[in-house]
């Protein structure tokens, strides 16, 4: 290597100071303030890692704590960072709670990755306790496994988090408790519910026989030309029978729609079969409150369950017919979409703004101030509410006091057309009345009913036959079959009037026409009922129905007289 040139060892002893006195001179207050300042800066180092709030340490993952500051040995328990050197000599043993598998997952991380950040660890203290940290582990490359660590103390988050689980377990405890009490609450009301429902299902069954003979008994009287005195007499007892029974029937039906016992059965229906039905039945009572009773029905198929929608437009009418002093009221039907609109309009007396909806309230009557101008009970439209909720309609209201008010209900069309088949009812009526002469079988297990329903029939001409069971028939019948039977669905020791009355077709070998009554409004009977083709009326039967059944039957329309009254 040839040896620089003057000039430039001369350069290079300038620059490394080793030139003239006078040049070293010049740079000692350079070097002393440079020295200064790294003083300066190593003080301020020091002070921080011996004021800091958190612990600090270097540390060889092989041999133990180097250094260590006054926060870490508070933390580990140690008297002073010194003893805490002395101490922490295997990390394994007297740092770490995982021992040697956890420092062998670090050594092994931080290889990888040259940093550990937010590692959550328990470390041992002096006494043997451990403490929850969390720490930041950076690896110095350069230096054959020395580490830095920083730790914070975790040990009141992981209390508080602990306490606030164990808050969380005895609250879910608690409402798990809560909710058993509430469910056996429930069960507990459910029982009570559907014990009352039986039991009040049994009494209504009780005492709807004996409103059924009052009623009949009442009917034929009404039927009587009695002196004015006595005809009033009979009228107010009519009435008087006719709030019981109504009271009566509500109340089932309102506690059956509340307890969900009612299942909706959709089916498609001709529009004019549900309603020219209802127009007949409501033309005698219109008629008899001085009204006219209009009808306008297009063409068209429903989807909706029978029954539900007829006991909601029977409402519909008769609150019509009641409340309306003089006019007419009108049945009509206009589409709205994919709805049809069921509407019905009358000329009473309306119903203010601010009070429309509480008409659809239990037991309430507006405009009703005394008990002796009550008609009716106040559940009509209550119940109407509960079906159209269960059915997923919307019912309208519009009224104008003194000008009249409009119902209506949207029902859904058809896309289909309907099961059954058949010609449109019609409301023509008959020529004649084919009762006197006919020969009629009564099947019933109350003799008092047996007992009204003669007289009742016996005044329309009838000839009327009695009996409780099969074999009284048979004996009552003397070999020659009744015209029609009128049977009870229940009768005693489990027999029904259906199987008395197959039991007498065969014995006859003719399929003697039938009507079934019954007071049982449950909706298993229901089905079983339905099953039989046979018009159905339900105790206690309205004298009106029942000759119009039979008048349908005995001229040969029995397919038009099916009655299946109210939701029951």
């Amino acid at each position: 290597m040839p040896k620089p040139s003057d000039e430039q060892h001369q350069a290079l002893t300038q620059l490394l100071g080793f030139g003239s006195h006078s040049a070293r001179k010049s740079h000692y207050p350079e070097l002393l303030a440079r020295l200064e300042e790294l003083e300066a800066e190593r003080n301020r180092y020091k002070w921080l890692f011996e004021h800091a709030v958190h612990g600090i340490f270097q540390a060889s993952l092989q041999e133990g704590i180097r250094a260590a500051n006054p926060a870490l040995a508070r933390m580990l328990g140690y008297d002073s960072p010194e003893d805490a050197l002395w101490t922490l000599t295997d990390l394994s043993h007297h740092l770490f709670i995982g021992g040697e598998q956890e420092l062998r997952q670090i050594r092994q991380t931080l290889s990888e990755r040259l940093g550990l950040f937010g590692y959550e660890t328990r470390l041992r203290r002096k006494d043997g306790s451990a403490i929850d940290v969390v720490m930041n582990l950076l690896l110095k490359p350069d230096e054959d496994g020395l580490v830095e660590g920083f730790v914070a103390d975790i040990t009141e988050r992981k209390l508080a988090q602990s306490r606030l689980l164990q808050l969380n377990e005895q609250l879910e405890q608690r409402v798990a408790e809560r909710t058993c009490e509430l469910r056996e609450a429930r069960d507990a009301a459910e029982a009570a519910n559907l014990s009352k429902d039986k039991y009040l299902a049994a009494a209504s069954h009780d005492l709807l026989q004996p409103l059924n003979a009052a009623r009949l008994l009442i009917s034929t009287l009404h039927e009587r030309n009695l002196p004015p005195g006595e005809q009033h007499l009979v009228e107010r007892a009519h009435h008087a029978l006719e709030g019981a029974e109504d009271l009566l029937t509500d109340l089932l039906d309102i506690s059956k729609l509340d307890q969900s016992a009612i299942k909706p059965d959709i089916d498609a229906y001709r529009l004019d079969e549900m309603l020219l039905p209802l127009v007949s039945e409501f033309q005698p009572v219109a008629a008899a409150a001085g009204l006219q009773l209009a009808h306008y029905i297009p063409r068209c198929v429903i989807q909706s369950d029978f029954r539900l929608l007829t006991r909601i437009l029977r409402n519909f009418l008769s609150n019509a017919c009641r409340y309306t002093d003089h006019g007419r009221v009108l049945l009509g039907a206009r589409k709205r979409g994919d709805v049809l609109r069921i509407q019905v309009w009358d000329t009473g007396r309306g119903i203010p703004a601010d009070q429309l909806q509480s008409i659809f309230l239990e037991f309430n009557q507006l405009g009703v101030r005394r008990a002796a101008e009550r008609s009716g009970v106040g559940l009509g439209l209550a119940i109407v509410d509960r079906i159209a909720n269960m059915l997923d309609y919307r019912v309208h209201v519009r009224s104008r006091p003194g000008r009249g008010s409009v119902f209506s209900i949207d029902v859904p069309l058809a896309r289909t057309a309907p099961s059954r088949g058949g010609e449109a009812p019609v409301l023509a009526p008959q020529l004649g009345d084919p009762l006197p002469g006919r020969r009629l079988l009564v099947l019933d297990n109350e003799t008092s009913i047996l007992h009204s329903m003669a007289a009742l029939l016996q005044q329309w001409g009838c000839e009327v036959l009695t009996a409780t069971d099969r074999d009284a028939a048979l004996s009552a019948l003397a070999g020659v079959a009744p015209d029609v039977i009128l049977a009870d669905y229940h009768l005693d020791q489990g027999v029904t009037g259906w199987d008395v009355v197959l039991e007498l077709r065969a014995h006859f070998a003719a399929a003697i026409p039938l009507v079934m009554i019954t007071a049982d409004r449950s909706d298993q009977c229901r089905r079983q009922l339905q099953g039989f083709g046979v018009p159905v009326l339900n105790k206690p039967v309205k004298a009106g129905k029942m000759r119009s059944v039979l008048s349908h039957l005995l001229g040969g329309k029995a397919d038009a007289c099916a009655v299946d009254e109210g939701p029951a």
